[in-house]
């Protein structure tokens, strides 16, 4: 049975997160990308931050995760962006399968 994933990563502006999502879906690294808005608190460069940003969940194959990586890492404007897998231990078949095919290129 294939594995499956879904990817985490943040944009700091609505247009960068729906850019990078049409990316990885026209590019079949992704089945799906829901973009939800959040506000995000953390330590950078030393210093406290809270900032609002957009949170990409990524729908892909694990076999598809370097891709992935490689896409958000060549077109995301931060320095380190975030770029975390959590595997899909189960999910509904037919959910799975659409995965599958959404992210193999057409024979």
């Amino acid at each position: 049975m294939e594995a499956y994933c879904v990817v985490l990563t943040t944009a700091g502006a609505e247009e960068e997160a729906r850019r990078l999502a049409e990316g990885l879906v026209a590019g079949r690294l992704a089945a799906c990308v829901q973009i939800l808005p959040v506000t995000s608190i953390y330590t950078w460069q030393e210093r406290l931050h809270q900032d609002p940003e957009w949170l990409l969940l990524i729908k892909t194959t694990a076999a598809r995760y370097g891709d992935v990586e490689t896409f958000i890492r060549e077109h995301h404007s931060y320095q380190v962006p975030e770029i975390v897998q959590v595997p899909i231990q189960q999910g509904l078949e037919a959910y799975l399968a659409w995965v599958s095919e959404s992210t193999t290129a057409p024979e």
